[in-house]
């Protein structure tokens, strides 16, 4: 079947069970407060239902009990097509009701939005996925290419239940998979009256959560310390959160700089050996939001652990970093810790992933692209790489290439990005509509 030819799916049914599907994800709650303390297993099973109702088999995968993923495969028209990933998961970071405008976890649907803890991050895309390919089983329409869906458990936390898990343990189930679509992209950016952006991730930076220990002697509050193990953390803590990382572009980041400039007039030569990528972000307007936190390996600290009682000295004190390295930029930023860190501080890894590229000159890439703006004409679809990390690392594992790719048109004013795991998280009626529409148009055609 020619591209041409390929159906429009979505009805009026598969607009009203996206958004019955989102917020009933929501109602279910599937708070992961880490370290193991989750259960995904209402989540999967309504997911599993859904998928059996239109007679799309799941398999469920537990790595403990309650943790649990479904998995899916729809085969498409061309057997000689590599399989391609759809992936969302199912648990959400916790939120606290006091805090919010209606309860984070009713799913209330109000004015047009559609509230809870999950509407973007990340129950909003399951839905929409739901959506899709319970049309395409009620009017007969195969994919070209065969589509694993993937409902993971744990992506909040280290994804050892979730992503880990099935790429460790099943990955026969994702045979032939070289490309994965997921979280993060192809959301509306407004950059400025009239200029609508749809920035579609190829690239993630790594994860390098960091434990920093020091080491001193205990003794009275009240005495002369030179080997205050407190003292000697908060130096390194505090030269890490001074240090001015050194500008590292990527692909992707080159890539995304390049088009954005364009978009807005500006020269830019991104390879020319005198240019200032914070002159040109300065220069770029909101667009620089995209592009500042990928441009550079960072490392913010976020915990202080030490001591028991104010007249105490402890012999030892604890502190941990959230640190992003770019591809390529693993060694430097080891080589950076340790001079940071100094004689007196150690410092190890807490949790560990590898940051990724995905090349743009693909024809799924084009496809995705072309989805966005068959959708939203006068919009302009653009690579960029996330500051942070998804499952697609641990589907990286099996060599498969992730890119992020969840759209949602969104009206002004509406920051897509703030609401990743805050207060009033939601999501436009009409942002799941046009997700359904575009994830439908590319699927088919990817």
């Amino acid at each position: 079947m020619a591209d041409t030819d390929r159906p429009e799916t979505i009805d009026a049914q598969a607009l009203d069970e996206v958004v019955r599907f989102t917020s009933e994800l929501i109602r279910i709650d599937t708070t992961n407060r880490g370290g193991g303390d989750c259960s995904e297993r209402p989540a999967a099973e309504y997911v599993a239902e859904m998928l059996g109702d239109v007679e799309i088999e799941p398999t469920l995968l537990e790595r403990s009990p309650g943790r649990t993923n479904v998995v899916a495969r729809i085969e498409g028209t061309d057997p000689s097509a590599p399989a391609l990933l759809v992936h969302g998961h199912l648990d959400v970071v916790p939120a606290e009701p006091a805090d919010w405008t209606v309860h984070p976890f009713s799913g209330e649907v109000r004015d047009g939005v559609v509230w809870g803890r999950g509407a973007i991050d990340m129950k909003n895309m399951d839905a929409m996925v739901l959506a899709v390919v319970r049309a395409w089983a009620r009017t007969g329409v195969r994919p070209r290419r065969d589509i694993v869906l993937a409902f993971t458990a744990d992506e909040e936390d280290s994804a050892a239940w979730g992503s880990g898990f099935l790429a460790e343990r099943h990955a026969d189930l994702f045979e032939g998979c070289t490309e994965g679509i997921s979280e993060s992209g192809a959301f509306t950016f407004h950059a400025g009256p009239g200029a609508r952006i749809y920035p579609i991730a190829a690239g993630e930076r790594g994860t390098a959560w960091l434990k920093l220990t020091a080491h001193g002697r205990a003794g009275h509050g009240s005495k002369v310390n030179r080997d205050n193990a407190v003292s000697r953390l908060a130096a390194a803590v505090a030269r890490i959160g001074d240090h001015r990382w050194p500008v590292r572009l990527t692909p992707t980041v080159k890539a995304a700089l390049t088009e954005l400039a364009a978009l807005q007039g500006i020269p830019a030569d991104v390879d020319a050996a005198d240019f200032d990528v914070d002159a040109l972000l300065a220069k770029l307007g909101p667009a620089a939001a995209l592009i500042e936190p990928t441009v550079r390996n960072s490392a913010n600290p976020t915990v202080l652990e030490a001591g028991y009682k104010v007249n105490v000295i402890p012999g030892s004190a604890t502190a941990y970093v959230d640190g992003r390295m770019l591809p390529g930029g693993e060694e430097e930023f080891h080589d950076t810790l340790d001079r940071l860190t100094g004689p007196d501080v150690e410092w190890e890894f807490h949790h560990r992933e590898r940051p990724l590229e995905a090349p743009i000159d693909t024809p799924t890439y084009r496809a995705m692209r072309a989805a966005v703006e068959h959708f939203d004409p006068g919009a302009h679809a653009v690579p960029y790489c996330m500051s942070g990390g998804t499952d697609a690392k641990q589907f990286s594992r099996l060599g498969i290439a992730g890119y992020g790719f969840s759209p949602l048109r969104l009206p002004e004013g509406f920051d897509y990005q703030a609401l990743y795991h805050a207060v009033d998280e939601r999501v436009p009626v009409e942002a799941l509509h046009f997700g359904v529409r575009v994830l439908d148009h590319f699927l088919q055609r990817a």
